[in-house]
């Protein structure tokens, strides 16, 4: 059953109502970044019209409200991913510089020659790069979790992978290029009898499930504003207290010092030993608008809704002759990957833009995700709350008419 009021939310994005080449808007391309509710967008003009200012630095009243509102933002993430303390609650640019922290820190300290990490199959290329990178400045080794044809993970492979040399584990929560959720608690709780901590990239699962870190016990947790209806620039670094004091600053500047001499630095204390210099205060004070509006609808309702628009997209395409879905996973979110036999992607996705339909097309930035499937990239259409069943019948049709006019 449906406890949202659509219409009314789709109301509170204004680019919503715009047209494209002369068509109404259909954005299914949620999964890259989501549209603005009027609440952010009035929040960011606020933050502009009444308080700009630098944060943590200065005495007089405008820094010490946008000191303030900045600081409410990180207390808001603390009670929306159940973190023990706000200052587990690092604000970053966004998912990828929360993996390149935790790669560049974590690794620096804990990771040495002959040690391994382990990935997933499906991973977003911002979860595989930093760790690439740190293998090769450590000489550490890359261990990769496989995947069945239906694009979940192969349990008992990555549990014979879990072994003494193992020194993180970083998998996503939720695919972004085959909608896949994983078995996170599990994945979480073999790492941990081997005294391995674990790394979740939550960007594509932060939106539409509900999130505690200390029930799941995962040491680090990142994720951008952006894909929640929040502003760019701007992401999350949660860790364990435990973990973050013991790794070594990020960058050096202003803000993570609490000393600072030609001989010798002191470090500040968490939470701003990893905030080097001037953050995007923006962002992340209106990041907080975006919380309060995923709040007011509730993830559960978010959750029951947009399940019932995956099956009834999924349902629909099946229409679509030729039609071949990548990722077929039991449990899934919010993301429809396809292919279609005597086409190619990019192509189908140039005609269903001039129909005013916004899909992503390509490889998602998971070219190994591609190459298991041999396939150059996908079609891919990446539901939010604000869209609708008329929207999913608009993309079928375009789909079927864009078939028509390639095969």
């Amino acid at each position: 059953m449906n406890n949202l009021d659509i219409q009314a939310i789709r109301a509170d994005f204004p680019i919503l109502k715009r047209e494209v080449n002369g068509k109404p808007l259909v954005y299914l391309d949620n999964g890259a970044t989501t549209q603005k509710p009027q609440a952010v967008i009035d929040a960011i003009m606020a933050y502009y019209t009444d308080m700009n200012s630098n944060v943590h630095r200065g005495v007089h009243y405008l820094s010490q409200i946008s000191t303030d509102a900045f600081e409410v933002t990180r207390r808001k993430v603390q009670e929306f991913i159940h973190a023990e303390h706000d200052y587990e609650v690092i604000i970053t640019k966004g998912t990828t510089d929360s993996i390149n922290l935790v790669a560049t820190c974590y690794g620096q300290e804990f990771v040495h020659e002959g040690d391994e990490i382990i990935i997933s199959a499906m991973e977003h290329h911002s979860n595989i790069v930093p760790w690439q990178m740190l293998c090769e400045t450590k000489k550490a080794v890359l261990k990769v979790i496989p995947m069945n044809e239906a694009g979940e993970l192969d349990m008992d492979a990555y549990a014979a992978l879990l072994n003494d040399k193992t020194k993180l584990v970083s998998v996503n929560y939720v695919s972004n290029a085959l909608g896949t959720i994983n078995p996170i608690r599990e994945i979480i709780r073999l790492a941990h009898a081997k005294n391995v901590p674990v790394l979740l990239d939550a960007a594509q699962a932060v939106q539409h499930l509900k999130i505690d870190v200390q029930e799941l016990d995962v040491d680090f947790l990142v994720f951008s504003g952006h894909k929640m209806y929040g502003p760019t620039g701007v992401g999350v670094l949660y860790g364990k207290e435990k973990w973050l004091n013991a790794m070594p600053p990020y960058q050096g500047g202003g803000d993570m010092i609490k000393d600072v001499s030609f001989e010798k630095t002191t470090y500040n204390e968490l939470p701003f030993k990893f905030e080097a210099g001037t953050p995007n205060i923006e962002a992340g004070i209106t990041l907080n608008a975006a919380i309060d509006y995923i709040n007011s609808l509730g993830l559960d309702n978010i959750k029951a809704y947009e399940d019932e628009l995956l099956a009834y997209a999924t349902e629909r395409l099946q229409e679509v002759e030729g039609i071949r879905f990548i990722g077929t996973a039991k449990e899934k979110s919010s993301v429809i990957s396809f292919v279609v036999d005597g086409t190619h992607p990019y192509d189908i996705g140039v005609i269903l833009d001039k129909l005013g339909i916004a899909v992503r097309t390509g490889h998602h930035c998971a070219q190994p995700v591609m190459e298991q499937y041999g396939i150059p990239g996908t079609v891919r259409a990446s539901l939010a709350v604000y869209n609708t069943k008329e929207e999913i019948d608009a993309l079928v049709a375009g789909v079927k008419r864009a078939v028509a006019m390639l095969v």
